[in-house]
C-alpha cells in the first residue's frame, strides 16, 4: 500500500488570489498618488487667463496690425455701399452669417458725449449713418477682436475664453487709450480703431490710437 502524499495541494483558489495580489502590487507601484491640492494648484496653473494672452498679443501684434490696415472710413462706407465686398476691408470671427469687422481711420468733429460714447462729425458720410467713438468706462462689443482676422475661435477651449479675450482687448483701451482723454463738443479728434457692421446706419469705434485738439 502506498504511502500517503503528504505535499499539499494547490487549489484553484489559490491562484486566483495570488493573480489577484499580483496585480494589485502592480497598481500599487505604478499609481501616483495626488492630494486635492496638487490637483487644485494644477488646475490653476493650466487655466487660460485672458489677461496674460492680451499681454503677449495686444500691444506688439493687435494695435500695430490695425493702425496698418486702417481703412479711410468714408472711403470704406463708400465701398460698401457701392457693393463693395466686406472681407476684402474686414474679418469677421468665422461663423456664417457673423458680422464683419474693419480697421479704420478718420478725423471728425466731436459732439457732446452722451454716456459712454461721443458722436463725431465726419465729412463725406452720409447723413444717415451715425458715427460714434466709444470712451468707455464701458466698452463695448468684439471689434478689437475680430477686426484682424488673427485670433480665431479654433485657438481656444471654449466660447468664453473668446469671448474673455475680447474684453481683455476693450479693457486696455479704457485704461490705456481712454484713460487721460477728455473731449469736449466742438473739437477734433483723429481717430485709428475698428467696428462692428452690425448695422450700417451705426458706426461704433473702439480706438487703438486717440488724439484730441481744440
Amino acid at each position: 500500500m502506498a504511502a500517503p502524499d503528504s505535499r499539499p495541494r494547490i487549489r484553484p483558489w489559490m491562484i486566483g488570489t495570488v493573480a489577484f495580489l499580483a496585480v494589485v502590487a502592480v497598481g500599487a507601484a505604478t499609481t501616483t498618488y495626488r492630494s486635492i491640492s496638487d490637483v487644485s494648484s494644477a488646475a490653476e496653473e493650466a487655466a487660460f487667463s485672458p489677461a496674460e494672452y492680451a499681454d503677449e498679443r495686444f500691444e506688439s501684434e493687435i494695435v500695430p496690425q490695425i493702425e496698418e490696415d486702417a481703412v479711410d472710413l468714408t472711403t470704406l462706407l463708400q465701398e460698401l455701399d457701392a457693393g463693395g465686398d466686406e472681407a476684402e476691408y474686414g474679418n469677421s470671427s468665422g461663423s456664417s452669417g457673423n458680422a464683419y469687422s474693419f480697421p479704420v481711420t478718420f478725423t471728425g468733429t466731436a459732439g457732446a458725449q452722451e454716456g459712454a460714447i461721443v458722436p463725431v462729425t465726419v465729412a463725406g458720410v452720409p447723413d444717415d449713418v451715425t458715427v460714434q467713438l466709444q470712451v468707455g468706462p464701458a466698452i463695448n462689443g468684439t471689434a478689437l477682436r475680430d477686426a484682424t482676422g488673427t485670433v480665431s475661435f479654433n485657438d481656444f477651449t471654449n466660447q468664453l475664453e473668446y469671448q474673455e479675450v475680447a474684453t481683455e482687448f476693450n479693457n486696455r483701451v479704457r485704461d490705456g487709450v481712454l484713460s487721460d482723454i477728455e473731449i469736449a463738443e466742438g473739437e477734433t479728434v483723429e481717430v485709428t480703431g475698428a467696428f462692428t457692421r452690425i448695422n450700417p446706419a451705426l458706426v461704433s469705434v473702439v480706438p487703438v490710437d486717440l488724439a484730441v485738439a481744440p
